[in-house]
């Protein structure tokens, strides 16, 4: 029997097909990848909700599809003929692959090994995986591009990484070309297009967080033994910020595109932005004023790494009311994060680092937490933009505010 198998509900109006991995006459087992879509900040793998053999492929690469578009045909019937032999089963499909069925050529990888392929202009079909069942991972990569390098400094192959006529920079020395991704390239459009549709405004601040520091460290050695239980900075800033979207609603708001209507949100999702090997991901926490301090540190710890993963659904990045963009494990002391253009305002931190400070008698070493505050100006001004940012340093130096 033939059937339909079409793209499920994916939580956005369309994406696009940038990898088809099977071909007809394939035999396909149930949750095995059909095909890869991107939207806007992430790709995900449409897997098979059947076992069967492909019999036609309705989609080509970058086609446009959306909620039950319909992408392949597959025979599902619990005996297939192919090639004058009968297969009753998985373990027969396996044991004949070699001799008479053609096209079994599975590859296993995950979307984010997929997309590093793409964006280094890699055939995975002529790399083995080291992984479980073939898998390939990073490593396989890494040492196919090392044999590729190899083999061309020996053999003394040009490798035609720029245009000569239109730029010279190889004159000086050794280059190399690196396609940029589609989740770079629209990550960089839109947040070109947020910057210079914008009217941004950025305040800095820096709050003592010695305090919060000695309990979140003293939490976390009282509960070594439970795994992933862990409290991060992280973690307190977004139930304060929180707490400042309840107390300043425009700071929880999106302006039209006329600029003559505000949207004030009853709901607080927060947006995490997570620096991935394949860009900027955010996922966003839903419903954060109505979870507690662990409830946020479990799924910021979860999606952050499925964001790193590359195992991040749409519904995962969508809905977010406000963003906070975390270069504290980096470096750097301030600067000037760009305003998600459906959002009022984001917050950027830095790393904090001790400090004296004068107490009116003496220098005391306190931790400091530099942080960036920009907000759209045609929603906040500059005072409540002053209100908001010293409101959080408040509940941030004490925390029995943020308790509360």
């Amino acid at each position: 029997m033939d059937t339909e198998i079409k793209i499920p509900d994916i939580g956005i109006d369309q994406a696009e097909v940038i990898e088809i991995l099977v071909h007809v006459n394939d035999y396909v087992k149930k949750e095995q990848g059909l095909i890869v879509i991107e939207g806007e900040k992430a790709s995900m793998e449409i897997p098979s909700p059947h076992t069967g053999i492909v019999k036609e492929i309705k989609v080509k690469i970058s086609d446009i599809v959306k909620k039950n578009s319909i992408i392949m045909i597959m025979q599902l019937k619990n005996t297939f003929k192919n090639q004058n032999t009968i297969y009753n089963s998985d373990k027969d499909v396996d044991n004949i692959k070699q001799s008479k069925v053609k096209d079994l050529n599975i590859i296993y990888a995950s979307p984010i090994i997929r997309r590093l392929a793409r964006s280094k202009n890699i055939d995975l079909h002529n790399i083995v995986g080291s992984g479980r069942k073939n898998r390939i991972i990073k490593k396989d990569i890494d040492n196919y591009i090392n044999d590729l390098n190899s083999h061309v400094s020996k053999n003394n192959i040009f490798q035609d990484t720029v245009n000569p006529e239109k730029n010279n920079c190889n004159k000086f020395g050794e280059i190399e070309k690196v396609i940029i991704n589609k989740i770079k390239k629209r990550t960089g459009d839109v947040l070109s297009k947020n910057w210079s549709t914008i009217p941004h405004v950025t305040q800095f601040d820096e709050i003592d967080i010695t305090d919060l520091e000695n309990f979140r460290i003293q939490y976390n050695q009282s509960n070594k033994e439970k795994k992933n239980n862990k409290l991060t900075l992280l973690t307190f800033v977004v139930k304060a910020i929180s707490k400042g979207l309840e107390k300043y609603p425009y700071f929880n708001s999106s302006i039209s595109r006329d600029g003559n209507t505000i949207y004030l949100k009853k709901y607080i999702n927060i947006g995490i932005a997570v620096d991935t090997n394949h860009g900027l991901i955010v996922p966003v926490i839903k419903n954060v004023k109505n979870k507690n301090l662990f409830e946020i540190s479990q799924e910021i710890f979860h999606k952050s790494n499925s964001a790193r993963q590359g195992n991040l659904n749409m519904l995962d990045i969508q809905g977010g009311c406000f963003t906070i963009s975390s270069l504290g494990g980096i470096g750097g002391t301030y600067f000037s994060p760009i305003i998600n253009g459906s959002e009022a305002a984001i917050l950027g931190i830095s790393r904090s680092c001790y400090k004296p400070i004068w107490n009116g008698k003496i220098f005391v070493p306190k931790l400091m937490l530099p942080i960036s505050l920009s907000y759209n100006h045609c929603i906040i001004d500059g005072a409540d933009g002053a209100r908001f940012i010293t409101y959080i340093n408040k509940i941030l130096s004490d925390i029995r505010l943020l308790l509360i």
